[in-house]
C-alpha cells in the first residue's frame, strides 16, 4: 500500500528542516519538502526528504505541482507573507476532498475560536488592542476552518533564539544582546519541539487531532538575565543581557513588533503548558539543552542562532502585513 504524501510548506526554516528529517526518519509518509530558492533543493534531500518541489504562496503557478497527490500539508509562514497564506487556504479548500489533514503552524495568543476573546481590547493596558501580529495569526488560522478543512494548530510560544537573531554580531564580537523584555519570563519554546508536535499530530492524523489547538511552550518561564546565563555557557564566555526601552525598540523594528514586545513583557507568554507533554510523553526542551544538542536534522540550537533573520535593525518587516485588511 502506497505511503500517504505530506506537503511541508517552509522546509528550509528551522521548524520545517527538523520536520522533513524526523518524518522522513519515521517512513510513515511520502514527504515532500518545498524550497523556494534552488539552492535549497539538496539540503532537503540530504535530510530524508523523498520529493522536493519548488513553492512560492506567492506565485499560484506552483501550487499545482506541489498539491498533486498530497493529503496532509504542513502549513506554515512568515507574518509578511500573510496575504499569500490567505490565498492558499482557498485552494486548499477547492481540495478538501483530496486534503484530508492541515497542520497549522500559529501564537499563543491567537484565541478567538477557544477562548472569550476581544481583538480591540488588550488584558492589561486600556485602550489598545490586541497585538496586531495575533490577530493576524487568528486569520491565518481562520481562513484554514472557514475552508472546511480538517485543521490542527499548533500555538507556540516565542521561539528560542529568535529574540537574539537580531544582535548576533553583538554576540558573537562583544558578548551581549538588548530587548525590553527585561525581568519579564517568558517560556520559550525550541523549534525542534514544535516539529516534534508536528510530526505526532500528523503520523496520528485527523481522526485523532482535527479541531484541536495546541499551545506549546518551553518548560519554564526564563527572564533574559536567564537566557543569557544559559547562552553563555553553551558558548564558553561571558554573554551580557542589556535592557532596552521600548521606544528605542519601535524606532529598531516598528510598531507592529514592538506591541507585541509589550505583550510579552505584560506576562501573557509566561505560562508553560502541559499540551507538548500529552502529545509527546516528555517535557519540552530547555533552552540550554537545545543549544547543546542536536535535533532531527542534525543540528544543534547553537548552530541554528547564527542563521537567517527577517527581522534588521532600523527596517519595519511588517509594514506590508501591517496594511492587509480582512
Amino acid at each position: 500500500m502506497a505511503k500517504p504524501t505530506v506537503l511541508i510548506t517552509s522546509s528550509t526554516g528551522r521548524i520545517g528542516k527538523e520536520l522533513v528529517a524526523r518524518l522522513s526518519q519515521e517512513d510513515k509518509f511520502t514527504v515532500r519538502a518545498c524550497y523556494f530558492s534552488d539552492s535549497k533543493a539538496d539540503d532537503l534531500k540530504a535530510l530524508g526528504a523523498d520529493e522536493v518541489v519548488k513553492f512560492d504562496l506567492n506565485d499560484s503557478d506552483t501550487w499545482e505541482a506541489a498539491l498533486e497527490g498530497v493529503s496532509a500539508v504542513y502549513s506554515a509562514s512568515l507574518d509578511p507573507m500573510l496575504e499569500g497564506h490567505l490565498a492558499f487556504s482557498k485552494e486548499l479548500g477547492k481540495r478538501k476532498d483530496q486534503i484530508k489533514h492541515v497542520v497549522r503552524v500559529s501564537c499563543m495568543g491567537a484565541d478567538t475560536n477557544t477562548a472569550s476573546y476581544d481583538a480591540t481590547k488588550h488584558a492589561s493596558r486600556k485602550g489598545a488592542s490586541i497585538p496586531l501580529m495575533l490577530q493576524h495569526y487568528w486569520w491565518g488560522e481562520k481562513s484554514l476552518i472557514d475552508e472546511g478543512l480538517n485543521v490542527t494548530v499548533l500555538r507556540n510560544n516565542f521561539f528560542m533564539n529568535h529574540l537574539l537573531k537580531t544582535d548576533c554580531e553583538n554576540i558573537d564580537a562583544e558578548g551581549w544582546f538588548s530587548n525590553p523584555l527585561g525581568s519579564a519570563r517568558n517560556s520559550l519554546v525550541a523549534t525542534r519541539d514544535i516539529a516534534e508536535a508536528a510530526a505526532v499530530v500528523l503520523t496520528e492524523g485527523p481522526e485523532k487531532h482535527a479541531d484541536k489547538f495546541y499551545d506549546i511552550t518551553g518548560p519554564e518561564p526564563q527572564t533574559m538575565e536567564e537566557i543569557a546565563a544559559d547562552l553563555g555557557k553553551a558558548m564558553n564566555k561571558d554573554i551580557e543581557y542589556r535592557a532596552q526601552n521600548m521606544v528605542d525598540f519601535e524606532n529598531d523594528f516598528g510598531s507592529t513588533r514592538a506591541e507585541f514586545f509589550e505583550y510579552l513583557s505584560n506576562g501573557f507568554y509566561c505560562r508553560c503548558s502541559p499540551d507538548f507533554y500529552n502529545l509527546t510523553g516528555h517535557k519540552p526542551t530547555s533552552y540550554y539543552d537545545y543549544l547543546t544538542t542536536q535535533g532531527a536534522s542534525g543540528e544543534t540550537g547553537l548552530e541554528e542562532l547564527w542563521q537567517g533573520n527577517l527581522w534588521k535593525k532600523g527596517e519595519d518587516a511588517m509594514k506590508a502585513a501591517a496594511d492587509l485588511k480582512k
